[in-house]
């Protein structure tokens, strides 16, 4: 199967706890605990694959028999997994995630696995099998922050990215700055929420239309950035800030979220939508997504 895109990033198992109740420090309550594929690198896949796309999966899973298993589920999915980094010695990655009514409590993503394996998940990207650096891979790449600054920074000035449509998006706010390597690259394109955009200016903005202002103005060539409910931005470098609110639904997942955003403005690019159309389209999908229905 030849791949509609790469997804190079974290592919894990999403351990979430979920409670209906308003939780804080220390609290113990009732609630749900559910085990799913995840991951930022998985999530956009999934989503993309839901949207008709055929993703290509780039990340380290081990031999495991989480590994093994996770390697069925993406199978399944209609996800390619031949050109994963698949380790004896290294374990299956996971994240865990508490939620209440009141949003994320916390979480802690153990990627360990993927950092240790470094630049040897993206050997089918340089051995002729996707691309190579004399004739490297022309197509989208959907790339997250969970990779290391070193690799990071390597693939931000690769040849074998040289003509990628690069998507970026960091995992979380604690890993944004990682991303800085990419800011000014001219085929990159960054999705960011409020918070991961003020780290990356090193500044604090009141909207995400002053948040993208000020990364087009560090060199980024587009940037997308979210801030939960309030109004969403789209900055094109030499085409200005657009911005749209999503649209309000009753919150009942979080995690997850802003890779489904990613995706979905992904698949309205792929089919020729407007600027303010892929917006749209973007936020109609996560807001789906957080009320608990499946996007489609």
């Amino acid at each position: 199967m030849t791949p509609d895109i790469l997804c190079i990033g974290s592919i894990l198992w999403d351990i979430i706890g979920r409670s209906s109740i308003a939780m804080r420090l220390g609290s113990d309550v009732p609630g749900r605990i559910t085990r799913l594929p995840g991951g930022v690198a998985m999530n956009i896949a999934m989503t993309l694959a839901r949207f008709g796309m055929t993703p290509a999966l780039l990340s380290a899973v081990g031999r495991d028999a989480e590994g093994e298993e996770l390697v069925t589920a993406c199978q399944r999915m209609g996800l390619i997994t031949d050109h994963l980094y698949r380790s004896e010695d290294l374990p299956t990655d996971r994240y865990m995630a508490i939620e209440g009514a009141n949003g994320l409590i916390a979480a802690i993503a153990d990627a360990h696995s993927l950092e240790a394996a470094g630049d040897k998940i993206l050997r089918a990207m340089a051995d002729g099998r996707l691309g190579s650096p004399d004739a490297p891979w022309q197509g989208l790449v959907a790339l997250d922050g969970n990779l290391t600054v070193a690799l990071l920074s390597e693939i931000a000035t690769s040849p074998l990215f040289a003509r990628a449509d690069l998507r970026v998006a960091p995992a979380s706010p604690g890993k944004a700055e990682r991303l800085l390597p990419l800011l000014a690259h001219p085929r990159a394109t960054l999705y960011v929420n409020l918070e991961e955009a003020g780290l990356l200016c090193k500044a604090r903005f009141d909207s995400a239309a002053d948040a993208a202002t000020a990364l087009l103005a560090r060199g980024a060539a587009r940037v997308l950035v979210t801030d939960g409910g309030r109004a969403c931005a789209e900055g094109t470098q030499g085409a200005g800030v657009i911005t749209d609110t999503p649209p309000p639904v009753m919150v009942t997942r979080i995690t997850g979220a802003g890779d489904t955003f990613m995706a979905a403005h992904v698949v309205a690019d792929q089919r020729g939508d407007t600027r303010p159309q892929a917006l749209a389209a973007a936020l109609h999908a996560a807001a789906i997504y957080v009320s608990g229905e499946q996007a489609s």
